[in-house]
């Protein structure tokens, strides 16, 4: 068994690449990966994805919604182990019954939006990410925090619900950016 993920299974993907042969694409075909880009064990993903550059997926991070669901993280964007990123989910609300497997006329309501990863946006570890947010530039989501709406650009959140604490400073991540032509 190799250490590695088959790249040729991907719609597209750039250099410098790790992914662990532990990852599970479900649907390579509907995932682009940039340059830089390190994706560890455990990772399992049934969405499309479009990874910018320097990226980093840590380990037994989970990106649910299906076919329809879609993840994009911009350059400089990090997933600490153990995140959860939702992109589709059923309501829960008594529409119908709830899963995957029930024919569609009987199913609940499914909310289904991307999540989006703006520049230099982190989430730490154990992080559950809801359908349709986005993480502004630059914010940082701290541990074990629950995301349901978008955030702003460059503050930290925190909690469940998430919610901001502070400004994250960011002149030195910018001029590191530009200094490597990304800017």
């Amino acid at each position: 068994m190799s250490d590695q993920f088959d790249y040729a299974a991907l719609r597209a993907c750039g250099a410098d690449v790790y992914i662990s042969a532990k990852a599970e694409i479900r649907r390579p075909h509907l995932v682009s990966v940039g340059n830089h880009v390190a994706i560890d064990s455990g990772f399992y993903c049934t969405v499309s994805a479009e990874l910018g550059d320097y990226i980093h997926i840590a380990p037994y991070v989970t990106v649910i919604g299906g076919a329809g669901g879609l993840l994009r993280m911009a350059h400089f964007s990090t997933l600490a182990a153990g995140c959860r990123v939702i992109c589709a989910s059923d309501e829960f609300l008594g529409a119908g019954l709830v899963s995957t497997c029930i024919p569609p006329e009987y199913r609940d309501n499914v909310t289904t939006n991307p999540v989006i990863f703006e520049r230099f946006a982190n989430v730490a570890t154990n992080v559950v990410v809801l359908p349709g947010v986005t993480l502004g530039e630059g914010c940082v989501i701290g541990a074990c925090s629950l995301v349901r709406a978008s955030t702003r650009p460059w503050t930290i959140y925190v909690g469940v619900p998430a919610r901001p604490i502070k400004e994250r400073p960011r002149d030195k991540i910018l001029a590191n950016a530009r200094a490597m032509g990304y800017l």
